[in-house]
């Protein structure tokens, strides 16, 4: 999966239900897309952050982008975090590993999102092993499903899992013939409690679950 700044819940269900999970991190970043954004409730609305970046493009690499430093994104998310959340229930013990996060000063976006995603999977219990696409040996000049078996046979994969969205992007046959097994997990809806308001699904689970 590409890396997502403070993923929805499905995201975490899949890293869950693997051995190694591979954040995508060689292919072009999209702008506009969850990469570097996502929404929290403020006021009982969903409200969009963003990860402040330099001189982001859909024609780089999503490991090429670099953080902004420089802004005051951190702060103010902290801020806002800290003012909407202050009495959810778990605030105290999710609040410092959030914090730890967003202070992080790695500069590289990957790097800092991985980072992310480690320390938020160590802090909900789960102990499945996160690595990078970019570290894996692989041909990347193939494309699409031929990218994804490549991974695969480099760290010697027999099973690869994607959410249900890859059905209509992945051909069972293509890889059941490269003695892979292709399998889609189905996000488990989940609602809890968000004070007293209405339950919104569109925002990070980060941000409403564990705070």
């Amino acid at each position: 999966m590409q890396p997502y700044l403070f993923p929805y819940i499905g995201y975490f269900q899949l890293i869950h239900a693997v051995d190694t999970f591979v954040v995508y991190d060689d292919v072009n970043f999209i702008k506009k897309g969850w990469i570097n954004r996502n929404s929290i409730l403020v006021n009982a609305m969903p409200y969009l952050f963003t990860m402040n970046l330099k001189e982001a493009s859909q024609n780089k690499l999503i490991n090429e982008i670099k953080i902004d430093s420089e802004s005051n994104w951190k702060k103010n998310l902290l801020k806002t975090l800290n003012l909407s959340y202050k009495k959810a229930p778990y605030f105290a013990a999710a609040f410092p590993v959030i914090e730890e996060i967003i202070l992080n000063e790695e500069s590289n976006l990957a790097q800092f999102i991985t980072t992310s995603l480690k320390k938020v999977s160590a802090f909900i219990g789960i102990q499945t092993l996160i690595i990078i696409s970019s570290e894996i040996e692989k041909n990347n000049a193939s494309k699409g499903s031929d990218r994804i078996l490549a991974v695969c046979k480099s760290i010697g994969a027999t099973h690869y899992v994607n959410a249900i969205g890859g059905r209509d992007l992945y051909d069972s046959n293509n890889f059941s013939k490269n003695h892979i097994n292709l399998q889609f997990i189905q996000t488990k809806q989940i609602k809890y409690p968000q004070f007293k308001n209405e339950f919104s699904p569109s925002v990070t689970s980060n941000g409403t679950t564990y705070l």
